[in-house]
């Protein structure tokens, strides 16, 4: 049997932290039930210390979603921890998620202390949090940047105290695909208890490989949860993508051999719900979501898809909520996709002439615009005596 993969949306926590991209208590909830629709195994709905906002988001999001584990970010201290417990009390199944940094870097310049104190303060914060919740998160902040050997004893002592899932986070997106995974599957190897814990991977695109990131932790570090986005929104330039990441394991699964429990014919709906409330556009070229990921532009590749769609797509548009794939006309389109187009609008030319003549004329229109609308299709046919008994009314 494959292996299950947990995926971890952290969209209403880390996607808000996109510059302008802050959400209402009610534009929370909407989202949280869109992704207990499309099945998110865990949905981190806030920092319930950060603000009482943010805290009665959460609540109500605990109180309303009824299949998904409702996650809280906290801090590595008792108010956060205490402040993420009182707001996850509704939920059906919770998650605290305790985190602190264990790069020297932020250790020294941003956290002022010593590693000791680090370690310490990591192992009271699980301790704590396991007096509420059987699920506790740790995150080593800072983790692809951190000396291994203290990231292992650091990791070692939260285990013991009763994490059960583990998180390396890329946080600066500093990592490389190879690195990424070696640093999880070294932890994995060198940490004696690591057997206890999922470990997790939660990558940030500065450098723009958080998805390659992810995906490298999981088939090649071992790692059981993703860490990810509607969207890929996030701190600067985002997390990994949830729907990237879902595809690539669902079309890929050959190669990784994972089971996700996503419902795929969700994914559209819920991007298009999450840019409609943040105000974020999804640009027109983005993997799986973009308006021209299943759009075809090229005659050559109009043509095989008109012939068998899996020649220039791996995916089909139908599985992740788009109504089809789209042949849109333009100057580079071929004589196939235009006879298509035709024949979809009822137009049917009586010969092979009339349709060489007809095909002409597109193309001189064609290049005067950038695309050629169904509009100027019916007065092209009219043009070119087309219409009456072979053009049926639409």
């Amino acid at each position: 049997m494959p292996d299950r993969l947990i995926i971890f949306d952290t969209t209403l926590r880390d996607g808000e932290q996109s510059p302008g991209a802050s959400m209402t208590k009610d534009e929370k909830i909407r989202i949280a039930k869109q992704l207990e629709r499309m099945r998110v195994d865990v949905i981190e709905a806030g920092f319930a210390a950060s603000s009482n906002g943010d805290f009665d988001a959460i609540r109500a999001i605990a109180a309303n979603v009824k299949d998904s584990v409702v996650c809280s970010l906290a801090r590595a201290n008792d108010l956060d921890i205490t402040r993420a417990a009182d707001a996850l009390k509704p939920a059906n199944r919770s998650r605290i998620h305790t985190f602190i940094a264990t790069s020297a870097l932020h250790i020294e310049k941003k956290l002022r202390t010593t590693p000791e104190q680090v370690y310490e303060q990591a192992r009271r914060a699980v301790r704590l949090a396991r007096n509420f919740t059987d699920d506790v998160e740790f995150s080593a902040e800072d983790g692809s940047r951190s000396d291994i050997d203290f990231l292992c004893r650091v990791l070692e002592a939260v285990i013991d105290e009763g994490a059960t899932t583990i998180n390396i986070p890329d946080t600066v997106g500093y990592a490389v695909p190879e690195g990424y995974a070696a640093l999880i599957r070294e932890l994995r190897q060198r940490i004696p208890n690591s057997d206890r814990a999922v470990f997790s991977a939660h990558c940030h695109d500065d450098l723009g490989m958080a998805v390659a990131n992810s995906l490298a932790a999981v088939k090649s570090g071992g790692a059981r949860q993703i860490e990810c986005a509607i969207n890929g929104l996030g701190e600067r330039a985002g997390n990994a993508a949830l729907e990237e990441i879902v595809m690539a394991l669902r079309t890929r699964r050959d190669y990784f051999g994972l089971e996700i429990g996503i419902d795929t014919s969700q994914i559209v709906a819920t991007s298009q719900l999450v840019s409609d409330i943040t105000g974020f556009v999804v640009q027109p070229n983005k993997a799986v979501v973009g308006a021209n990921a299943f759009a075809h532009t090229s005659g050559i590749h109009q043509d095989g898809v008109l012939k068998a769609r899996d020649t220039y797509e791996i995916m089909r548009a139908e599985d992740v909520g788009w109504s089809a794939n789209r042949i849109v006309l333009g100057k580079l389109s071929g004589r196939n996709a235009f006879r298509q187009r035709l024949q979809e609008l009822g137009i049917l030319p009586g010969c092979e002439s009339e349709l060489d003549t007809a095909f002409v004329r597109f193309k001189a229109l064609a290049d005067r615009k950038t695309t050629v609308s169904d509009d100027a299709l019916l007065a092209l046919a009219r043009e070119c005596g087309l219409a009456g008994t072979h053009v049926a009314r639409r």
